[in-house]
């Protein structure tokens, strides 16, 4: 290869000064959106925090609104840093003043010898004080001076652009306070400018890309400001193309892909958080132990463990179609029959009265409730999940509700009885050798169904406990004890009176409590719960 081939395909290496195209994928966008969910019930809220705070994606920033309208805030300190308007209409009213003693000359002049002209000169010494006042009280006026008359014809072509400059010196004179004192065009250049300034201000805390002026904010924040804003609305149209977004009306919601994601990147960032925090990897077996059953087979369905019968499988192959090479199928699969050591079925009951808001304690939950569902569908097929909510009454939530769950401010009572009864109607639907309820709480019960009538009762005192809601919700817990279901409370707050009542459930129960933070408690639950699957039972 000659000198001249080798220099053709040499590579050129430049530093990044931001007017490269920033790379982005779905993904990370995405992930980015997950981030701000996990502060929030509401998709349009994350979204409206995304965009306004900005984002770093592989350390290059992606400016936010916020940051535009702090940039443009700073343009607009400026100039009222360095100009003053002090003399902004000068020019013109001493055009008007020199017109107007042209006229008066000419009047007197034709004292006694025109009739009317007396009345003229009055109407000439009370004009208003204010210049676009008097333009428009002039109007009316019969010139005697001809060239009088022909130059405020002139001057009445700026009345507009001298009306808006007076109001809008009148509003802002107090805010410049430069040295630099502007002219007639220059001052209107720098209304013109200001107003622009102020709705592409508007424009950008609205948050509506579509009426945000890319040729103003070029103009006036420079080429790169442009460049970086070309990113953000780069960031939007992947949000809203991503397939993990559907509308719904005029805003998103998210689709059962993006549901589905959110449950993963949950499910990755607690396991991130276990790496750190332990040594050694978990290449665990998240299916539990099994025994392979040598004398049966059976064919091959999705979650089924690949203990492959190859001769079996070869022979499906074959019985279709004789020869070589072989077409195998995912039909022609035959796996050997086995028998699993450890399969649940589990309830989570998450509290979602209204104290669960504070310090990030719902947030966590709803974190580890959608971790844990996404792997109990993608590792445990064969066991069974679900979540109640509790607050004043209990649901049931259904996946594709749960990223946009939220605690219940209007309900602010704590009705763990009905969450149970309801876990345990669930369990008794889905019977398996093993089954668990999971409470996360942070409070001790204030409401109760007696006789199938609601009864909500505050504490005897604050921290206190309310004792009927409690004797009730403990009967519950011996009618599910009876059915041989664990139960296992996770306590995100430390109050004597819920450890108390939790203490009373565990003694009853024989289940386990533990109080956790909400920046751990993902770790715990998952822990927990792969212990258990690795168990024989």
């Amino acid at each position: 290869m000659t000198r001249r081939d080798l220099s053709t395909v040499a590579a050129r290496y430049t530093q990044w000064d931001g007017s490269q195209r920033l790379k982005l994928d779905a993904d990370k966008v995405f992930e980015k959106l997950a981030e701000y969910l996990s502060y929030t019930d509401d998709v349009r809220q994350a979204m409206d925090w995304m965009m306004r705070q900005g984002m770093d994606f592989d350390g290059v920033r992606v400016m936010g609104l916020e940051e535009f309208v702090e940039q443009l805030r700073q343009e607009m300190r400026q100039r009222y840093r360095d100009f003053n308007l002090k003399n902004a209409l000068s020019e013109m009213e001493q055009k008007l003043e020199d017109i107007l003693n042209r006229e008066r000359a000419k009047l007197e002049s034709l004292k006694g010898q025109k009739p009317g002209v007396e009345e003229k000169q009055r109407e000439l010494s009370r004009m208003p004080r204010r210049l676009s006042e008097a333009m428009r009280k002039l109007e009316s006026h019969e010139f005697e001076d001809a060239q009088a008359k022909a130059d405020f014809d002139e001057l009445l072509k700026e009345y507009e652009n001298i009306r808006d400059l007076e109001n809008f010196r009148d509003r802002n004179q107090h805010m410049f306070h430069g040295p630099k004192s502007l002219g007639y065009d220059e001052a209107l250049e720098l209304m013109r400018e200001m107003e622009r300034m102020r709705q592409l201000e508007q424009d950008l805390m609205s948050g509506n890309f579509d009426t945000i002026s890319m040729e103003d904010l070029q103009q006036i924040l420079g080429q790169q400001a442009g460049k970086d804003f070309q990113n953000l609305k780069q960031v939007m149209v992947l949000l809203t193309q991503s397939g993990y977004m559907t509308p719904k009306g005029d805003h998103f919601q998210l689709s059962p892909r993006g549901v589905q994601r959110i449950g993963q990147l949950a499910l990755r960032d607690i396991y991130q958080n276990l790496l750190k925090d332990r040594s050694g990897g978990h290449l665990t077996d998240h299916r539990g132990i099994t025994e392979m059953r040598p004398e049966q087979t059976k064919p091959y369905a999705f979650g089924d463990p690949l203990n492959l019968n190859l001769v079996a499988t070869l022979k499906h192959a074959l019985a279709r179609k004789a020869g070589v090479p072989l077409e195998l199928r995912p039909e022609d699969f035959e796996i050997y029959e086995n028998d699993y050591a450890s399969s649940s079925s589990t309830v989570l009951c998450l509290d979602m009265s209204w104290s669960m808001s504070w310090e990030g304690r719902f947030a966590a939950a709803k974190k580890v409730a959608m971790a844990m569902e996404t792997l109990i569908r993608s590792k445990f097929p064969r066991d069974y999940f679900a979540i109640v909510g509790f607050y004043t009454r209990a649901v049931e939530l259904k996946l594709k509700d749960l990223a946009e769950a939220s605690w219940n401010m209007g309900d602010p009572f704590t009705n763990l009885q009905d969450g149970l009864r309801l876990a345990s109607d669930l369990l008794g639907r889905h019977p398996s050798r093993n089954q668990h309820i999971i409470v996360i709480t942070d409070g001790q019960p204030t409401a109760y169904f007696l006789n199938k009538r609601l009864y909500c009762e505050w504490p005897l005192s604050f921290g206190g406990i309310s004792m009927r809601a409690a004797q009730e919700t403990l009967k519950e817990v011996e009618r599910i004890t009876r059915k041989g279901i664990t139960i296992n409370t996770f306590m995100l707050d430390d109050s004597p009176s819920l450890r108390a009542f939790v203490d009373k459930m565990t003694l009853i129960n024989r289940g386990r409590a533990l109080f956790t933070r909400p920046d751990r408690l993902g770790e715990y639950m998952l822990v927990d719960y792969l212990a258990k699957k690795r168990k024989r039972i």
